[in-house]
């Protein structure tokens, strides 16, 4: 993992996406979980990042999902979620937990999440936290 790379994808995604605050929390996600981040690369250039985390049997949780929003419209979103749905489909379907803000919500719930609950503020000032679960079911198709 390109540490500088995952620095340069939060730092393009705040405030629009994440706020500024959160920042610290990414360093220290990165820092002691870096093994289970992976990033999206185009021609070399890191355009991407996530974990897809086992939490319990069938049970999953999407942590830090950063796109470059020079990129974002180009499917590579489509296609991050795409390698987590065939993953929680190879191991037998489940349910996924999402922490999304506000902003990002509408992105998930293209794919099927459905919002619990939402904080005001949950992520700092007027960045609202969306508390998500997005079933995946075991069969292809």
């Amino acid at each position: 993992m390109d540490l500088g790379a995952c620095r340069r994808l939060l730092a393009a995604n705040t405030p629009t996406y994440f706020a500024p605050n959160e920042a610290a929390d990414y360093e220290d996600y990165l820092s002691t979980y870096g093994a289970e981040y992976q990033v999206c690369e185009i021609n070399g250039e890191v355009v991407g990042g996530f974990a897809f985390v086992p939490l319990a049997p069938a049970e999953w949780s999407i942590r830090w999902i950063l796109l470059d929003p020079r990129r974002q419209g180009r499917g590579i979103g489509a296609a991050i979620i795409g390698r987590m749905r065939a993953a929680a489909e190879a191991a037998g379907g489940g349910r996924v937990k999402i922490a999304a803000s506000h902003l990002s919500a509408p992105f998930f719930a293209k794919f099927g999440a459905v919002p619990l609950r939402t904080t005001d503020d949950g992520w700092g000032p007027g960045m609202h936290r969306v508390d998500m679960i997005w079933h995946v079911d075991g069969h292809s198709g």
